[in-house]
This record gives structure tokens, sequence and C-alpha cells, in this order.
């Protein structure tokens, strides 16, 4: 299987999440943190957009990074300005390419879009940059307006085109067809997928991305951004593990780098959230609990030593006496049959509504 690099763009789209706006300090954190755990390439802004941005970019390319700085901006003047001032090698330009953003948005025609493409893109790479185009709701897009666009943003330099999925409508089959027939059309282009949430499907969408031929994915932490957000990273780098048996980035390190985004954004993460959710290897029904204690792999869709986490016995109201034994072995109690099967009989009659803590489980072994 090919190998596939991962763009995180938390510094970027991330901070495009209502009410989410992070310090210079913390971005410079996470960035070294996206870093660390070996992420390919870092997003870190559109300079043009606010000062802070702009002295964050300035900020962080002070130091020295193993994955490629991209600045973000649309392709016109003003913002290519502020983007060439910043000295990070590579920008990224977007367009609108959708008849929906042509003619309601800009007031263009597909040749006009062509035209600003190619020159925005040549004027970047004339100034010694490398220059990605991203051909805004690729998904939506005409396909010989789409070709056109992209064929003069290929024209102008760009080494690599980004499809994005703008409002996440895009299903994984179409995804797959796109990116087959657009890296057919420029085979010695590079392409990326941004896959937008809104379906809930942005990490099928980039996986089908990936298998069209896709050679690099954008997620954030914690899945931030516009509306629903984006691919989350640590699903994405743990589904290309599981599924695919590439590796990406260090996942023993993901849950760390969750709590921290977490903790600068405001935006709790879901108990129920994949991979990264605090009841992912939680196990509670009888049968459950039964089965993983047998063979995890009944239950479970892979070990969860793999991103660091550990297995979880609950017990509360549909607990067998499995689980119950269990729960006080790790406690270092081991009781006879009989008092197990009072205990769990006390457990079932559903007077203690929520399940049982340690402490809550304890009260029970010293009832007489």
């Amino acid at each position: 299987m090919k190998k596939i690099m991962l763009l995180d763009t938390t510094l970027r789209e991330g901070e495009q999440t209502p009410d989410v706006s992070f310090s210079v300090e913390q971005k410079l954190n996470i960035a070294r943190a996206l870093d660390e755990i070996g992420v390919d390439m870092i997003e870190i802004g559109h300079p043009s957009a606010s000062r802070d941005i702009d002295e964050f970019v300035r900020e962080v390319t002070k130091e020295r990074f193993n994955a490629e700085l991209i600045v973000h901006c649309r392709a016109f003047d003003g913002d290519i300005d502020a983007a060439l001032s910043t000295n990070v090698p590579r920008i990224a330009l977007f367009l609108g390419s959708s008849q929906l953003h042509l003619e309601k948005k800009l007031g263009m025609t597909a040749g006009d879009a062509a035209e600003v493409a190619y020159r925005s893109v040549k004027r970047v790479v004339e100034n010694g940059f490398k220059a990605r185009f991203t051909a805004e709701d690729a998904t939506r897009a005409n396909g010989d307006a789409l070709l056109e666009i992209c064929h003069a943003a290929v024209d102008g330099g760009a080494d690599r085109i980004s499809l994005p999925d703008t409002v996440g409508i895009a299903l994984p089959d179409e995804m797959r067809t796109l990116f087959r027939r657009m890296t057919k059309e420029f085979p010695a282009v590079k392409f990326e997928a941004h896959c937008h949430n809104d379906l809930g499907l942005a990490v099928a969408n980039a996986l089908a991305a990936f298998e069209g031929g896709a050679d690099c994915v954008h997620a954030t932490v914690n899945g931030l951004g516009e509306r629903a957000g984006i691919t989350p990273l640590c699903n994405l780098a743990t589904s290309l593990k599981v599924q695919y048996g590439i590796d990406t980035v260090d996942l023993r390190k993901l849950q760390g780098l969750t709590r921290m985004v977490a903790e600068f954004s405001g935006v709790k993460v879901p108990l129920n959230r994949p991979v990264v959710g605090e009841h992912i290897f939680s196990h509670k029904a009888g049968v459950h609990t039964s089965g993983v204690l047998k063979e995890p792999a009944i239950y479970e869709p892979f070990p969860p030593e793999l991103i660091n986490r550990e297995r979880k016995i609950v017990v509360g109201k549909l607990t067998g006496k499995r689980a119950v034994t269990e729960r006080l072995l790790k406690l270092g109690i081991t009781l006879k049959e009989a008092e197990i099967s009072r205990i769990v009989g006390e457990i079932k009659c559903g007077l203690h509504p929520l399940d049982y803590t340690d402490d809550k489980l304890m009260t029970l072994i010293t009832k007489a």
C-alpha cells in the first residue's frame, strides 16, 4: 500500500470553529506537538486574516520543524502580498470552482477563474515559493470547469492541488471517482483531499480519496473547523493503521494532543467520540464484558494499547458475574462464587441507578 501524507490544519481551519481563538503561545505548543507526533504538513494560518495570525506565522517560522509549514490565502493580490512577506516556503492559494461559487460569490466564469488561478499561482512561483492550488467546492463543480481551472493552476506552476468537499456533501464513491479522474488527468501533480463533516462522512470520504489517488489528506485535531468541522486527525490516522496497515503518526501520543487542543479550544471531546472518547474501550452489557474478557477482539476493533489506552469494564445493572469478578480482581479482591452472586443480585435490583465506581462497589462487599 502506498504512502499517505497527513496535513494538519488545526491552526488554520481549526480556528474557524465558532468561539475558538488560540493564543500565539497555544498555537506554538500545538505546532510543536503536531511535529512531534509526525504529521507531514502543518497549515499555520491565513496571514492577511488578522494581526495575531500574522504574528504567529512570523513566530513559528523562527523554529525548526520536520513538517512542511504552509500559509493559506485567497488567489488575490492583497492576500498573496501578505503570504509572500512571511517567507514560508509553500503558499496554498484557494479559489471557488463550482458554478455556485463562480456565479454567486465571485461573479466569474470558469474562464475568468482559470485566468486568476494561472496568474496568482505563477506570481507565487516566480517569487521563489512552492504553490498548492485549492479548487474550493470541487465536489460540486462542473467537471469541465474544474479541469479548466486546475489546468490553469498547473500551467502556472502548482505542483499540488487540493480538492475540497467544502460542504461535506459527497459520497465516498464520488470522492474515489473524482480523485481517480483527476490523478489520471494530471499524472505529474500531487492531489490532496479536504473533507468537511456536515453529514458525518469526512473520515469515509478521506479514505475514499486516498483510494482514488490522493497522496495527502487534511485533518484537524478533534475534527475542529467550520460548522461540523473536518476529518479528525486521530480517527483518520488510526483508521489508516487498522484498516490499511499504514503507519502515519505516533498513535500513542494522540490522547495527549487531543487533551491539549480540547483545553486550548474549550471544545470538549464527546465521551463516545471514536478513538479518543473516554468510552471507546468501555464495556458494560453482560454479553459484551464476558466476551471481551475471553477474547478482546470479539468486541474491540483494535487493541487499546495501539493508541496508549486501557480497557474498562463497567459495572452496572446490565452486569454479569464475570465483569464483577474481573473488577474485584483489579482491586486485589477475590471472593467466593456465592458472594459474587449476592453482589450481582444487589446490583441488578436497580436501587443504584448509575454505574458503580470502585468505591461504591466496595460498599457492597462490606454488607453482611
